[in-house]
């Protein structure tokens, strides 16, 4: 394939999904926090006082964006880490009532490992990645099941899980579910129902390193991890303060943003979905068209190497994500895409941003058919 150089424009960063750039508003916050907000806030001392109010002003702005109560959320390093600490804490809580993890067949990686630990029954999907509701309804309600998890919204193809149903389903089983909103918060209201809840703050354009679990009261946790309080949810040690008043402070902003954004960023989704087919031979748009994210398109494309095409698009100025890891090195697809049983060959994961520009998307669409034709006639297909 014949080597473009240098990017023909300015490089336009595509993998929101992966890590939103750092918000205006969340990095003014942590410039100020970092001047303000070193200190111990467990002592006493007027600096300590200070970052005390600090944290507190975050979680009760957390608290107010998910509509839960201050002393239901907790900080973790990361989205990974909240999400683990879920599962586990949440099995450990109930094992009383049960050992088994219901889980959906898409949940991010970080959930499938931790249902690794323990018995788990797994819920398929459909061609457009949905839940199977009336599969779930039969697993949740089997004996021995202690906790379910249901991703609220697909990061690799960007379908809305339906959590009300599967929520209701929940409830009449007595099983608490554990919703990973990654994708979902600071983007789009999660719907009420769920038991457990985490986030992560650098898919809204908060820094890295800033985890959110919320645990609704009445919900049995035990942490996985040595702490004095096993009890309350959260790491032993401190916080990183600036970042967590950075995150809160960017999330607040992006959800007086989100109406506006949703609507812009869906329309360029939707160009996207519309024009790659018509400009790609042999490509299959993935996900469902309409109970979507709005700033997430996937697509596959036939007698594509993912790997290859990913670096042409980034010499050619775009960086872009795939949902599939099938590379020389693995040979093996995503496996949510595996579970939808869609095409994975060549799969581009493209995800918008608040910086995202519709000159952005109009040139992502004029380079791209060039670049899988090359890789094609390289490959002798």
């Amino acid at each position: 394939m014949e080597n473009t150089g240098d990017p023909a424009g300015p490089v336009a960063y595509l993998d929101a999904a992966t890590a939103s750039p750092l918000h205006p508003v969340a990095r003014e916050a942590l410039l100020a926090a970092l001047a303000d907000g070193w200190a111990d806030p467990a002592r006493l001392y007027s600096a300590g006082r200070r970052a005390q109010q600090l944290s507190d002003a975050a979680r009760a702005a957390f608290a107010e964006v998910l509509g839960v109560r201050p002393d239901e959320v907790s900080f973790w390093p990361s989205g990974t880490a909240a999400a683990q600490a879920a599962v586990l804490g949440a099995l450990a809580g109930r094992a009383r009532q049960g050992d088994t993890l219901v889980h959906s067949a898409i949940e991010h990686s970080a959930v499938l490992h931790a249902a690794a630990r323990g018995k788990a029954v797994e819920v398929g999907v459909d061609r457009l990645g949905r839940l199977d509701l009336d599969a779930w309804e039969r697993a949740v309600s089997a004996p021995g099941v202690a906790l379910a998890a249901l991703i609220s919204a697909s990061h690799e193809v960007g379908t809305v899980q339906p959590v009300a149903a599967a929520a209701a389903y929940c409830d009449e089983a007595g099983v608490p579910l554990f919703v990973d909103a990654a994708q979902s918060v600071g983007r789009a209201d999660v719907p009420p129902g769920w038991s457990l809840l985490s986030a992560s703050a650098h898919k809204w354009g908060g820094p890295p390193g800033v985890g959110v679990l919320v645990v609704r009261k009445g919900v049995r946790w035990i942490s996985p991890y040595p702490q004095d309080d096993l009890y309350r949810p959260g790491l032993p040690g401190s916080a990183d303060l600036p970042a967590v008043v950075a995150a809160a402070a960017g999330l607040r902003a992006v959800r007086a943003e989100a109406a506006t954004e949703s609507v812009r960023l869906s329309a360029l989704v939707g160009r996207i979905r519309a024009r790659v087919p018509e400009l790609v031979p042999d490509v299959e748009v993935v996900g469902d068209p309409d109970e979507r994210l709005p700033h997430l398109v996937t697509f596959s494309c036939l007698y594509v190497d993912g790997e290859a095409l990913l670096h042409a698009l980034d010499r050619a100025g775009f960086a872009v994500s795939s949902g599939s890891s099938c590379t020389a090195s693995t040979l093996r697809p995503s496996h949510v895409l595996e579970a939808m049983g869609v095409l994975s060959h060549g799969n581009v994961r493209v995800s918008l941003h608040r910086g995202t520009t519709e000159a952005d998307v109009e040139r992502f669409l004029a380079v791209l058919p060039g670049l899988v034709e090359g890789i094609r006639r390289e490959a002798g297909m």
